[in-house]
C-alpha cells in the first residue's frame, strides 16, 4: 500500500464536497475544482472524512493510488487558501510586464517573449523583474512557472536567468586567463 493513499484526508467545514459518475468537485471560498477518478480507485466522503481505496490489486491501481490522494489533498488546500510561486528575473535589461491576459517577457532574446494566462491564474509584477503566480490549481500554477522558468534558465556562470525566488545557483569559476 502507498503510505500517501492510506492517509484519510480530513475535510474544513467551509468546503463543500460532491462526488459524482467518477469525478469529485471540490466547493470553497473562492472556487471551484474537480478531478477525474479513475476506474481503478475508490473514494469515498463520509463525515468530513476523505479516504481513497484500490479497487483491484493492479499495477496501474498502485500507480495512480497515491496520486488520486495528493490531487484530492491539493484540490482542498487551493480552494480554501491558494497557491503562490515567486520567480526573479536577474540580467541587465530584463524586464516582465503584463498586457490583458497576456505576460510579455524580455529577456535578452531579439523578440519578446509572450505567454497566456490561463484562467485561474494570477500574475502580478513586481519591479519589472519579479513576478508573482497565484492560483488555487497546484499543478497549473508549477505548469506555468516552470515554463516561463524553462525561456531563459539560470546559468551557472554569472548568475543571468530566470530562477524561483527561493533557487540557489550554484557558479562556476570561469576561464582564468594568464
Amino acid at each position: 500500500m502507498s503510505r500517501i493513499g492510506k492517509l484519510p484526508i480530513i475535510v474544513p467545514k467551509n468546503i463543500n464536497i460532491s462526488i459524482t459518475d467518477k469525478i469529485i468537485e471540490v466547493k470553497g471560498s473562492k472556487t471551484t475544482l474537480t478531478q477525474k477518478i479513475p476506474n481503478e480507485i475508490s473514494v469515498k466522503f463520509i463525515e468530513n472524512i476523505i479516504t481513497v481505496r484500490k479497487k483491484q490489486e493492479s499495477r496501474l491501481a498502485n500507480q495512480k493510488y497515491g496520486l488520486i490522494r495528493s490531487l484530492i489533498f491539493n484540490m482542498i488546500i487551493g480552494v480554501d487558501k491558494t497557491f503562490e510561486k515567486r520567480l526573479q528575473m536577474v540580467g541587465v535589461g530584463y524586464k516582465a510586464q503584463i498586457k490583458g491576459k497576456e505576460l510579455i517577457l524580455n529577456v535578452g532574446y531579439s523578440h519578446p517573449i509572450v505567454f497566456s494566462i490561463p484562467d485561474g491564474i494570477n500574475v502580478t509584477v513586481e519591479g519589472n523583474s519579479n513576478l508573482i503566480l497565484i492560483g488555487a490549481d497546484k499543478s497549473s500554477v508549477g505548469l506555468l512557472a516552470s515554463q516561463i522558468r524553462a525561456t531563459r534558465p539560470p546559468e551557472p556562470y554569472k548568475g543571468k536567468g530566470i530562477r524561483y525566488s527561493n533557487e540557489i545557483v550554484i557558479r562556476k569559476a570561469g576561464k582564468s586567463g594568464k
